[in-house]
Parts: structure tokens; sequence; C-alpha cells
């Protein structure tokens, strides 16, 4: 009965990217009940929608200069910098933080809803796992509450997971950024952080590959990504007439030591569509406790923290 396969990752707003985590056999267990939907004629519609072989398609582009004009209406003002530098300094610090993640768990918790005309739920996925290391060092995955599943008209698929685990929270690093198209946008007020903002785009779309397209916002100090508002591309329909949407989502990070934001929050209030009709969700995703191997870890810079309650949508 379900109409379409998931797509997830994690985050919140704040200094670094994501913290993935290292197994997923407990949650690969549900992809059994993945379902096929047999479908009839239409297209799927989506803000973010990319087609499988499209060059450019947010029409994005990589500017070497200063983009005066798209900030011409800024109160902050234009970057003081050639944007292909913000871009290559944001894209080395992700890097940084890439690097820096393994060595940290964490708390997640995965909720994913179907809503009924009246907005309620009428069928609901949840998981909690700890991402831990073993005495010898072996990071990996502990499902600590699942309860049944009661969700009949979606179910995950193999690429809802993947998403989970790499593109909502996505970390544009030094070594993925070619694949990127990346456009300046502007320059503005986060919360009590000014930040610069970046429509990326995949330029190409290979064969069984997952990407991130929507915009990111890169503070404007230490060039670190504190918060994303996109989707994961592309979407799936297949001739047997499966459809694999995936839902519009934003993340955001928090300052972890200090020194690197971590995706914390996760978020989605989204219509999936399909050429059967239309399916509200909800998801959530939480990332707590993060704590460096042997080292319990605060989150930090309290004064710069968006509460992800506080519905901060464009």
């Amino acid at each position: 009965m379900a109409h379409f396969f998931l797509k997830f990752d994690a985050g919140h707003r704040r200094r670094a990217t994501v913290i993935a985590a290292g197994g997923l056999t407990a949650i690969c267990a549900f992809v059994s009940v993945s379902a096929r939907q047999q479908r009839s004629t239409g297209s799927v519609d989506g803000a973010y929608e990319t087609p499988v072989a499209q060059s450019n398609p947010a029409g994005a582009t990589t500017q070497n200069a200063p983009a005066k004009t798209a900030a011409a209406n800024s109160p902050l003002g234009p970057p003081t910098m050639p944007v292909e530098d913000i871009i290559q300094k944001f894209a080395a610090r992700e890097a940084e933080f890439k690097i820096e993640r393994d060595n940290f768990t964490y708390t997640q918790t995965f909720t994913i809803q179907t809503l009924d005309p009246a907005n309620r739920p009428d069928g609901e996925y949840t998981m909690t796992s700890e991402i831990v290391f073993t005495p010898t060092g072996k990071r990996f995955e502990r499902v600590t509450y699942a309860p049944p599943p009661t969700l009949e008209r979606i179910s995950l698929s193999q690429q809802d997971l993947d998403d989970l685990e790499h593109v909502q929270p996505f970390v544009l690093t030094t070594t993925e950024l070619p694949k990127y198209n990346v456009k300046y946008v502007d320059h503005v007020q986060l919360d009590e952080l000014t930040a610069y903002t970046f429509d990326v785009a995949p330029k190409t779309i290979e064969k069984n590959q997952r990407y991130f397209q929507g915009r990111v916002w890169v503070e404007d100090r230490d060039f670190d990504i504190v918060k994303t508002d996109g989707k994961a591309v592309p979407d799936i329909r297949k001739k047997n007439g499966e459809e694999n949407v995936f839902p519009r989502f934003e993340t955001f990070r928090e300052n972890i030591e200090g020194h690197y934001w971590f995706p914390t929050y996760t978020r989605s209030n989204d219509i999936l569509h399909f050429s059967s009709g239309d399916i509200p969700i909800r998801m959530v995703v939480k990332y707590e406790n993060y704590k460096r191997f042997g080292v319990t870890v605060k989150i930090g810079a309290p004064s710069k923290t968006l509460p992800p309650d506080q519905d901060q949508k464009k």
C-alpha cells in the first residue's frame, strides 16, 4: 500500500557538518518493507526537482568575483573577498570537520509521520540509536528504541537510509565541491550570526548517486556552514511504476566545543506528490549528546543558538 520511498539525513544549525552513523544494520532490516506503487501517467512536482540529465539544474554557477549586484540591496553589503575564495574556504572547513566528526559519538532519534486531511498523524516510524565505539575503537550503531512502525501509505527505501546518513546532514568538502554548481545569493542576518547564502545544485546526476540541492548558509567569519535548506535528488521513477519521492528539509547546526558546528536538528513538513495523489508528511531527526570518544561534550555558544522549535522558514 505504500506510495513511495522516503529519504532522510541529520542536522541542526552550527559549526561543522554532520556526524554520519557508521552502521545501519538495524535500520536496514526495515528496508525489506520498501513499497512499490504502480504509477500512472504524470510527473512529480517539487520546488527542487532535478531531472536525471541536467548539467545546471538550478541555474547555479560558481562566481569568481564579489557578487555586488546580488547583494546590492543587502544591509550587510557584498562580500569583502572574491566569492570563489569564500567557497574554497568553507569547503576546506567542511573537509576538516568531516575528519573531526569521526572522533564523536551521539544519540540519533529519527521520526517520520504521514498526515491525514486534518493534519493529524495517521502513521509513524520512529527509531532511536546511539553511535558509539567498542573498547577497541570501532564505531557502530546501537538501536535503543524501535517500536513497530504504523506507516501504511509509505515505506522506507535504501535511498532514504543513505540520505539520512549523508544528504540531510549535507557536508560540502573540497573533494565534493567539483560535483556541484555553487551560486552566491546574499549576505544576511541569521539569528545572532551574519552569513553568506549560496544556492547549491549538482552539475550532473550520476547513476545510483545521491545529491543535495538547495541553499546553504555560511557564517562569514570562520566560514562554517550553519544551516541548509533543500532536498535530496534525484526523485526516482522507474518504468515498472515505482515512485521514490523525497521531501524538502531544513538542517540546523550548533557549535560543539567552541570549534566546529555539528548538525543537531533536521525537520521537514512537506507534501509528497505522486501520480496517484499527494501524501503530507512530517519528519524530525534529532542529534544529541555529542561526545568526543571517551569525553563528554556539551553544545557551546548558547547565545548564538537558534531554538529548533522557532519557525525560521523563509
